[in-house]
Formats: structure tokens, sequence, C-alpha cells
């Protein structure tokens, strides 16, 4: 093998291994689970604040993340829809958001508990802890409960 060949080779696989390793990150960030840890956040439609923002978010928001641009997320929530959210805005916490028209938060783990209050569809809690399947959850305001896990996304 020449010298030539033996460098260009080299160079070709230094080439294959960074593309690599750049696809890797983006797919490393891609499928993540991020949660909205500001009060309001704005869901733009493209990544920068020049983009029109298309709706806004709350607290505790779950996000999966499926690209990323500069500081940028680009994201799909709960019922598909998909928006860019500014990196500062979100943060690896767990959350829930409730899937139903109607749930239940009850005292405890169980339909044993009683109903503490109930909630719609779209409402976001932070997730405190989980018993089989139920979820201990807390809302931004403070209330706190259990929830169903069937009842989330």
């Amino acid at each position: 093998m020449t010298k030539n060949r033996y460098v260009f080779m080299i160079t070709k696989n230094a080439f294959i291994i960074t593309i690599l390793f750049i696809s890797c990150a983006n797919l490393a960030c891609a499928g993540e689970r991020l949660t909205v840890t500001v009060p309001k956040a704005n869901i733009r439609s493209g990544p920068g604040t020049h983009y029109d923002i298309i709706w806004q978010v709350y607290k505790y928001y779950p996000i999966r993340v499926i690209k990323k641009t500069g500081s940028w997320y680009r994201f799909v929530d709960f019922e598909g829809d998909k928006g860019w959210i500014y990196r500062s805005l979100v943060r690896k916490i767990s959350s829930v958001i409730t899937t139903k028209e109607k749930c239940n938060i009850r005292s405890g783990p169980g339909t044993k508990y009683r109903v503490v209050f109930t909630t719609e569809k779209g409402v976001a809690f932070k997730v405190i802890n989980r018993k089989g399947g139920w979820i201990h959850v807390r809302h931004s305001d403070g209330d706190k409960g259990w929830i169903y896990k069937s009842l989330v996304w």
C-alpha cells in the first residue's frame, strides 16, 4: 500500500467516525423526555424567537425531543403536536400529562382512597413517586395526589 493510499484511508475512516459520532450525539437527544420548568413557555414554529408563537404551555408540561438545532429543541407532545422550545426552558424532570377528559386524583395509590380533586385532559403534573400502577403527582399550584398510570402520558 502506498503512503498516499494509506493517508487517504486514515482520513476517510476519521471522517466516517466523525459523522457517526455526530449522528449518535443527535440521536441521544432525540426521544429524550423533558419537562417545562418555567411558569409559561412559548412554543414556536421554528428554532428562533423570530418564528411565530404557535401556542403556550405551562410548568411541568412534558415533551419528547425529536431534534436539536443549536439551543432549540423540536419536540412532539402527548397529542402528537410538534413545535420548538428554547433549551433553557426545559429540564430532565419526571412529569406526566392527563390524556382523559376526566381524571380522579386520589389521596392514596388505589381506588379505595378518596378523590381529592378531578382534572380534565391536558393538565401537567410533576411526578413525586410511583407505586405499582399509581403515580404520586404534584401540580404547579401545589395540589398533590395519586393518579392511575393509564390516565396520563
